[in-house]
């Protein structure tokens, strides 16, 4: 009986231990959170002169080595003004962002009167942790202007769609509440970042994701350089191989598995190395399955690019592919970034939409920002020949851009052509346009004909007078006040 109660004794303070040692770590949690303040001027890709005016918002954020903060991508999106307030504290100090990686959704600040980081340890990074570990999500959600600290269970890790750049990249699922604000607090396990509040499923209950720290770790990598040079791809359009008779045309063998190379884009990283038709294997020994996936952890898959994303910008990697029904070992130089084998740019943040006019006709490319213009169900609300597009969204030979004439600024030399929108253009004088930045070349080239003509790809034509176009150019900028008739980057 004496022994029993000394035991219990000991359990009972062994757990009041382990309670004091848990509050302390929280507390000193809590002193690295900050509340980021933002205020953004987004670009108005429908009038991609303008801008569509000043919003605010807030987010999280954590302060870690280096008198920097880490936060969210989308908090700091397009921003003119910055502040941050640490935990318990009323005053706010201007910030700035030193680097930030809108595909990854991770954005780094600093504040520079260095008072704001007196008195505060900073955090410090843990590993990716295993499912149905517990984690604490720490930030400042709407409903309240206080601190909120929010416990779940790490649910599942796998690649997701990152919201904000449309990118699929490895993210970890969590049952931890996370709400508008949210965004860019840290989650915590034993004391450590284990992620980074992201993004939420607003149609389900309590399921949230966080970017997970080996992505994170890809950022600091990345800007070691001083830039941040983006997340490598190969450049190449899969396709799942389950189907057995697929599997058996190309030749594979029983035990074999693998992706089909269904296309490549040009100038990618596998360009010139790679074909279609070449069956996908393994990647730096890591057998592919035939829908794609690969195993990181024991029984734990998610999609073979993870052992591209791992990789910076110049690193290699090498692939195992069948080619004729042949084995082959091809060593692939990782020299793009993904954004470069789009055709059809996804979200962009910080820059400026590219526009060029030219008897009042408004040319620009084709990006998913301009058709998000259509709404939140821009989907279904934009022209269905632009978002048919996305589905084969890889750069070719012949262009790498797609034009289209927006709309039409009504004046005299455009008559007739005041209801024509939304055109891709295919030929310019006949010649196949590459991209906007070709379009002007090719109108500038034809100074010395009468007349240029756009063409689209069912044949019908815009046809203006250059000598006309160029008496009304002042005229139609003036009225529309417009200050030129191209974006900064296209003088």
């Amino acid at each position: 009986m004496e022994k029993k109660l000394i035991g219990s004794l000991g359990i009972a303070v062994i757990c009041l231990a382990l309670a004091v040692q848990a509050d302390a770590r929280e507390a000193d949690v809590r002193e690295a959170i900050v509340k980021v303040y933002t205020v953004h001027n987004m670009p108005d890709y429908y009038n991609p002169w303008n801008m569509r005016g000043t919003q605010s918002s807030t987010g999280s954020g954590a302060i870690i080595d280096g008198r920097r903060i880490l936060t969210n991508g989308h908090v700091v999106r397009d921003h003119t003004f910055i502040q941050v307030r640490r935990f318990g504290e009323s005053r706010r100090y201007q910030a700035r962002v030193k680097y930030v990686s809108h595909q990854a959704d991770v954005a780094l600040l600093t504040v520079d009167d260095p008072s704001f980081f007196d008195d505060v340890e900073p955090l410090t990074f843990g590993e990716l942790p295993e499912t149905q570990e517990e984690v604490s999500v720490y930030g400042f959600p709407v409903g309240g202007d206080t601190l909120s600290i929010t416990k779940g269970v790490i649910s599942r890790i796998e690649h997701q769609t990152y919201v904000h750049s449309s990118v699929p990249l490895l993210a970890v699922q969590i049952d931890a509440a996370i709400n508008p604000g949210n965004s860019g607090g840290p989650a915590i396990g034993d004391g450590k970042i284990v992620g980074v509040a992201m993004q939420g499923v607003p149609q389900a209950d309590n399921i949230g994701y966080i970017v997970p720290v080996p992505v994170i770790r890809h950022f600091f990598a990345d800007i070691e350089n001083g830039r941040v040079d983006g997340i490598p791809s190969l450049g190449l359009m899969p396709q799942a191989m389950e189907n057995p008779d697929m599997r058996r045309h190309f030749g594979m063998a029983e035990e074999q598995t693998g992706v089909l190379v269904a296309n490549v884009a040009y100038g990618a990283s596998v360009d010139g190395i790679l074909q279609p038709e070449d069956v996908l294997l393994s990647i730096n020994g890591h057998l592919i399955a035939d829908d794609g996936t690969v195993e990181f952890r024991p029984k734990e898959r998610t999609s073979f690019s993870y052992y591209v994303q791992k990789n910076q910008i110049g690193d290699a990697v090498e692939l195992e592919i069948l080619r004729d029904k042949e084995p082959l070992t091809k060593t692939i130089p990782l020299n793009h970034p993904m954004e470069r084998d789009w055709l059809i740019p996804m979200e962009m943040y910080d820059v400026l939409p590219a526009y060029y006019i030219y008897g009042g006709v408004v040319f620009v490319p084709l990006t998913k920002d301009l058709m998000r213009m259509w709404g939140a169900n821009w989907r279904n609300a934009a022209p269905t020949e632009f978002v048919a597009q996305l589905q084969n969204n890889i750069v070719t030979e012949e262009r790498d851009e797609f034009v289209i004439a927006l709309r039409v600024l009504a004046a005299d030399v455009n008559q007739g052509y005041h209801g024509e929108r939304n055109w891709f253009i295919e030929t310019v004088d006949g010649e196949p346009v590459r991209n906007l930045e070709h379009l002007i070349e090719l109108v500038e080239a034809g100074d010395g004909n009468e007349y240029v003509e756009f063409r689209n790809p069912t044949g019908r034509r815009i046809i203006l007078d250059r000598e006309k176009v160029k008496n009304e150019e002042e005229s139609i900028l003036s009225i529309y006040r417009i200050p030129r008739d191209r974006s900064d980057d296209l003088l």
